[in-house]
């Protein structure tokens, strides 16, 4: 169990008591300190420098490339675990001279050094809480990597355009956190935009972190393509799944596929192949259907379609588990595929996430991949959700 944290619960989100009038400083810095000894303890610094070791060792294995698919994930664990107990113990040295910096305040009664003090106070507050989001993620799949799929839905070339605009966005938000994205496939509209698009985000935890994503977005502004310059609203679906990993037991009878080959689309240009190496599948009991072209070769691409296959039928068992639980305990459940976020762009600007109610007055900054704020506010209102704590 965590300590209690400094701060003040809002519906759409938490404002860190330094932020609030009336507040001791030296009081939030004390909770503050026995907030981040309990995170320390739920993630076992010890066991992770253990197991930096471990996969140091292994890195250095001369042989560790002779299998580039381990080798990678070998290497991405060992960067997001270094990363992971630098942050930890960052914030500690931090918190530390923070306190120095406050009493040296106190003491010489040199405001100027105080009002900094407030400041890295309200920063560690925001740090620390970011990082207690990541102690919340401890689902079955939580630790895995993301499969990522958006489909443009109502709102015809607007919708595909929309498709697109979010697609940039994830894309954008994995490169300003360091992760590694693979785009395994990208159906294009005819006009504009797109009609779907498929890929991964290769970091440990990108499930848990995105899951709160999946669900209907809907966007609202002045149409690039009406002539008349009317409003339109246009809507996008995005599915988020855990990558399977070879502990899964997905059995897929070949009788049951169906596979087809294609030539890759695209906007033109030399990345555009000229023979028919793209690859769809159509799982025929389910009716669920993946595609992949970013491989010249057609093997390599059936074999990515296949992962993302299991990928998308590992989410649907684990779905029909969770709802089977939920009939038995006589709960109800809401639908994963409903609005879950608004993005207005005219007459007013605003984002808004309709769960968490957390806003943002700026959709360019938002659009541009700045999705921190609304992903941890989905994460605590998940495991709220998930705890019962919920109206929902």
């Amino acid at each position: 169990m965590l300590a209690a944290v400094a701060y003040q619960t809002g519906v759409g989100g938490r404002v860190p008591l330094a932020d609030v009038a009336g507040i001791d400083p030296i009081e939030e810095i004390n909770e503050l300190a026995g907030t981040l000894k309990g995170i320390q303890d739920v993630l076992d610094l010890d066991a992770m420098r253990k197991q930096l070791n471990e996969l140091g060792e292994q890195a250095a294995a001369p042989d560790l490339w002779n299998d580039p698919e381990q080798a990678q994930k070998v290497t991405s664990r060992l960067s997001h675990l270094q990363g992971e107990l630098n942050r930890v113990e960052g914030l500690v040295r931090r918190l530390d001279d923070l306190g120095v910096l406050y009493e040296l305040a106190q003491a010489e009664d040199d405001e100027e050094t105080r009002e900094e003090a407030l400041r890295e106070l309200a920063a560690l507050s925001r740090d620390i809480g970011a990082l207690e989001v990541r102690t919340l993620l401890s689902g079955e799949y939580d630790s895995r990597e993301a499969l990522v799929t958006i489909n443009s839905q109502a709102g015809g070339v607007d919708a595909a355009d929309w498709a697109q605009m979010l697609l940039r966005m994830y894309l954008r938000w994995a490169e300003r956190k360091g992760f590694s994205t693979e785009v395994y496939e990208t159906s294009y509209a005819e006009e504009a935009g797109i009609k779907s698009a498929t890929f991964t985000v290769k970091a440990p935890y990108a499930y848990g972190t995105l899951r709160g994503e999946h669900g209907t977005h809907r966007l609202v502004r002045i149409s690039p393509f009406d002539n008349q310059g009317r409003r339109q609203t246009s809507f996008a679906g995005v599915d988020i799944v855990p990558v399977v990993e070879q502990t899964d037991h997905i059995d897929i009878n070949e009788d049951e596929l169906r596979v087809d080959v294609y030539r890759s689309s695209g906007p033109g240009g030399q990345g555009v192949n000229t023979t028919d190496s793209a690859v769809r599948i159509t799982h025929l009991p389910t009716g669920i259907v993946v595609s992949c072209q970013n491989e010249r070769s057609q093997l390599q691409n059936k074999a990515t379609a296949m992962v993302v296959l299991q990928a998308k039928l590992l989410e649907r068992k684990r779905q029909e588990e969770a709802d089977k639980m939920s009939e038995l305990r006589g709960e109800s459940t809401t639908s994963w595929g409903t609005q879950i976020r608004n993005y207005v762009l005219h007459p007013y600007q605003i984002v808004k996430d309709l769960r968490t109610s957390v806003e943002a007055g700026n959709p360019s900054a938002v659009l541009d991949g700045d999705l921190d704020e609304f992903i941890e506010a989905e994460i605590r209102w998940t495991r709220r959700r998930e705890q019962g704590l919920t109206d929902d």
